[in-house]
């Protein structure tokens, strides 16, 4: 897997783990060394090195190559553990030449890197006093003799700087201070300075200001990012560098991949401590942790230009930027042009032409073809479409270089990049002209963008007809006005044309809208005819009841929607068989379906009101509501009165008279319309209710009423695999230990019910980088989450629906059972039957439960015949 994505961290951790099980101490010290050089490692990976290195080294050489590692593994986190081991491992090498200022160095540093922190410098501090205290103990002379001169002046050289460490140690705001103070007592044989314990005392009432936010630590879940950006904020306040410093470096060593932290705290060492060796670490560290962001590569590269490094180390760094593998196009764009900044801010352009200058111009020639090449075959575009690139070339080429023709080269070659149509470029390049060209090519760039541009064409003939109308002479004049008035002229009558097209597919939509309503209205005049023809044929066996026993009266065909509200399918009820002699199955118990089309034939003689588009702008359309909705006129009028007064509401019926779901609310005002927008998703008997606003689609069929955001948000995150009896509080109290939420949406069908589906907005993107890297995988109810940053693929625009919905006309439909046409549904109609040709016919008296049904076409109208001739047929035969 490594051979494939060497920057694949977890691969690395797993492969580090299984060669330490192993044994194998070879191949385990190279996978690490390959570790290393591409990431940072963490306390715990450099602990487990160093430990194993430790075992291994014995000779002197290779207690050098340990020291080497342990510097290696200071500079990548100010790690307290990292430090104190360091200390006490350089304890070992005390005999060697150098050995105690060696350990009292690394010592040193290790309380300049950490021995500020609150809760862990302490172990440093008394670590660094056991040793001295050691070191004192060897220096006492032997009982009974009397020290030398020189062995007196050592001792008290040694009393000092124990005297020291306790005293700075005091200053400090550590836990356990008072333990502390306590063992200095009961250490000095002389009492203690009255400075010393007013640094103490000062210390104290700073240790009370920390404890709250130590403590807030302490009780908080990893990452504790919004923890530790309240303790920054504090700290800030007070203004110590060296706490400010310490505060970040602790919040960096458990939030590494949190690119808005590493940008925070590159700022202040920028602009504030300003130390070349601090601000360098922290930027190096930082793309190394979070390779993915372009501006902490750009950040990088500022500071170095800004400490004057090399010029060869600073274009090294540029090329490990664009191997960083950046999310999108528009990065690489980015770090070119800062990249292209800096070397021109190299270039001394009083000489006429330089080594740098001629740098400077192949470095803007490999930038365009870079991005043509490289990002286009990646993100199949260049993240430059106005090329910004080549016009900063330009504008170097002309306003630095003094070379006008070769800013015209470079536009040309940008119009070409289908910008010729935009306006703005246009005006562009003859800004460009003005300042630095002359009239004439003014003049002619100015014609070409009245020939090509196609968005604001008024906008390029006034510029030209100014130009003319100050610099111009009469020809120029009568020239500009006779082009312009041509191009206008040509613009509107395509736009006119544009008009005439859209009117024209708007026509064609609503005539097919209306075909399909013919079509519908004669496919249901049609059931009704034959249900007519069944009921004609009920009588004549009333007629005939003597001969052929009472028929019980069958049920006609209805739809009915299935459940209550629960989803927009409707259920077709099966034609009731009537068996080869006409009889009837057992009469089947009154359905609540048929009581709500009793209910509802009150509403079939409502004349139907068309929509008044005039009126959309006061109008919002309802949807999604249940279809079991009883007096939704007055059901909704109570729940939009809140939003203003309410003019009209228009339900929309069915010609059987039953409610189809949706609606039409008009206001008054068009204030309330919008505030009506809010109760988009709102639970209404049991049914979440879609509210937008009233748009003609067929005018505007660009229009989009999602709601919600199709492209890339970084501080928003997609949870799917979610158990769906999980609630919104629920999923909350899993987030909110990794950021503060702002917002969470779980994803339901459009009858309210879960699809396992959720989006999570924090505060900023680092929360929803720390939230992704702690959630992915978790258990939640015993269903395995994912999370991802949410960035929904392209909503795929869907076919034209006449296509799909002549079809559902043209096709048959059979009425089978749940299963399929199974083996009981074969069919019982007698041979001498089935030979009739005219299956429809038939149909007419009574067998179409054993036949197709019939397309939407009306058939012709056969003789009808009684039961008794019915009868008589089939004795005959």
């Amino acid at each position: 897997k490594l051979s494939i994505n060497a920057f694949d961290y977890n691969c690395h951790l797993d492969l580090i783990k299984l060669l330490r099980q192993e044994g194998e101490l070879v191949k385990l010290r190279r996978a690490r060394q390959k570790m290393s050089e591409l990431f940072p490692l963490t306390e715990e990976i450099w602990l487990d090195w160093l430990k194993d290195e430790i075992k291994m080294a014995s000779e002197s050489s290779e207690r050098e190559k340990v020291y080497e590692l342990f510097e290696r593994a200071v500079k990548d986190y100010i790690c307290p553990e990292i430090w104190l081991e360091y200390a006490q491992y350089s304890i070992g090498g005390i005999g060697q030449e150098g050995g105690i200022e060696k350990v009292r160095s690394i010592f040193e540093r290790a309380l300049t890197a950490v021995g500020l922190h609150v809760t862990k410098g302490t172990a440093l501090w008394e670590a660094y006093r056991e040793f001295e205290n050691a070191i004192l103990e060897t220096a006492q002379p032997a009982p009974g003799s009397v020290p030398s001169s020189e062995q007196q002046q050592m001792l008290c050289s040694q009393l000092e700087k124990i005297h020291m460490l306790f005293r700075r140690q005091l200053g400090i705001p550590l836990l356990d201070m008072e333990a502390s103070y306590a063992e200095y007592e009961e250490w000095s044989e002389d009492p203690i300075p009255e400075t010393i314990i007013k640094n103490y005392k000062k210390a104290l009432q700073q240790l009370e200001k920390c404890k709250p936010y130590e403590e807030a630590l302490l009780g908080a879940e990893t990452p504790k990012l919004a923890e530790y950006q309240a303790y920054i904020d504090f700290e800030m306040k007070a203004g110590d560098p060296a706490r400010i410093q310490l505060i970040y470096e602790r919040a960096l060593a458990e939030n590494c991949l949190v690119p808005d932290l590493w940008a925070r705290y590159n700022q202040y060492l920028d602009r504030q401590l300003k130390v070349k060796e601090l601000v360098l670490s922290a930027h190096d560290r930082a793309v190394r942790n979070c390779p993915w962001t372009v501006g902490l590569w750009i950040r990088y590269l500022l500071a170095m230009e800004r400490h004057r490094v090399d010029h060869s180390i600073i274009s090294e760094m540029f090329e490990k930027a664009l191997n960083a593998g950046f999310i999108q196009a528009t990065d690489y764009v980015e770090i070119w042009q800062a990249y292209l900044d800096y070397l021109r801010r190299r270039v001394d352009f009083t000489q006429d032409s330089s080594k740098e200058l001629e740098e400077l111009r192949s470095a803007f020639a490999r930038a365009v073809e870079y991005l043509k090449q490289e990002v286009e075959e990646r993100f199949s575009e260049s993240g430059d479409p106005s090329c910004t690139i080549m016009q900063n070339w330009a504008r170097v080429e002309a306003r630095l270089c003094n070379n006008m023709q070769k800013a015209r080269e470079l536009w040309d070659n940008i119009m070409t990049k289908g910008n010729a149509k935009y306006a703005n470029m246009w005006l562009e390049y003859y800004n460009l002209e003005r300042a630095h060209g002359d009239t004439q090519h003014c003049r002619k760039a100015l014609h070409r963008a009245v020939q090509c541009t196609s968005d604001y064409p008024e906008h390029v003939c006034e510029v030209l007809l100014t130009l003319e109308r100050i610099e111009g002479t009469l020809e120029d004049w009568d020239a500009a006005v006779q082009k312009t008035e041509n191009r206008l002229a040509r613009v509107n009558e395509q736009r006119a044309k544009a008009a005439e097209k859209e009117a024209a597919l708007a026509k064609q939509e609503e005539e097919k809208a209306e075909q399909r309503k013919q079509a519908r209205a004669e496919k249901k005049a049609s059931k009704k005819a034959k249900k007519n023809r069944i009921g004609d044929k009920r009588k004549a066996d009333d007629d005939d009841e003597g001969e052929w026993g009472q028929e019980e009266e069958a049920e006609q065909p209805s739809k009915r929607h299935k459940g209550d509200g629960d989803g927009e399918l409707l259920e077709e009820d099966m034609e009731v068989e009537t068996g080869l002699f006409g009889r009837s199955g057992p009469e089947k118990p009154d359905r609540p379906a048929n009581q709500k089309e009793k209910a509802s034939t009150s509403r079939k003689d409502i004349p139907k009101v068309l929509h008044d588009s005039s009126k959309d702008n006061v109008t919002v359309f309802v949807s999604n509501l249940s279809y079991n909705m009883a007096d939704p006129e007055v059901k909704l009028k109570d729940l939009f009165e809140s939003c203003g007064e309410v003019a009209e509401i228009r339900p929309v019926f069915s010609n059987k008279g039953t409610f189809r779901g949706y609606c039409y609310v008009e206001f008054k005002e068009e204030k309330s319309a919008l505030q009506a927008l809010g109760l988009d998703r709102k639970v209404v008997e049991g049914r979440p209710m879609f509210v937008s606003p009233c748009v003609d689609k067929n005018k505007n069929p660009d229009f989009k009423v999602f709601r919600y955001s199709t492209t890339l948000e970084k501080h928003k995150l997609f949870i799917s695999g979610l158990p769906f009896s999980c609630t919104k509080e629920e999923l909350e109290d899993v987030c909110k230990a990794h950021g503060n939420v702002k917002d969470i949406r779980l994803v339901t069908n459009r009858a309210g019910k879960p699809k396992g589906l959720a989006y999570v907005e924090y505060e900023n993107e680092a929360q929803a980088s720390q939230a992704v890297l702690k959630m992915d995988g978790l258990t939640v109810k015993e269903h395995v989450i994912k999370v991802a940053i949410s960035n929904p693929p392209l909503r795929k625009v869907p076919d034209k629906p006449e296509a799909g919905r002549a079809s559902q006309f043209a096709v048959p439909r059979q009425v089978y059972g749940a299963r399929g046409k199974g083996r009981t549904q074969l069919s019982m109609m007698p041979r001498a039957l089935q030979r009739q040709s005219n299956p429809v016919a038939k149909a007419e008296n009574g067998m179409v439960q054993n036949s197709p049904a019939t397309s939407s076409e009306r058939p012709e109208e056969p003789k009808k015949m009684s039961n008794a001739d019915f009868a008589k047929m089939l004795l005959k035969k």
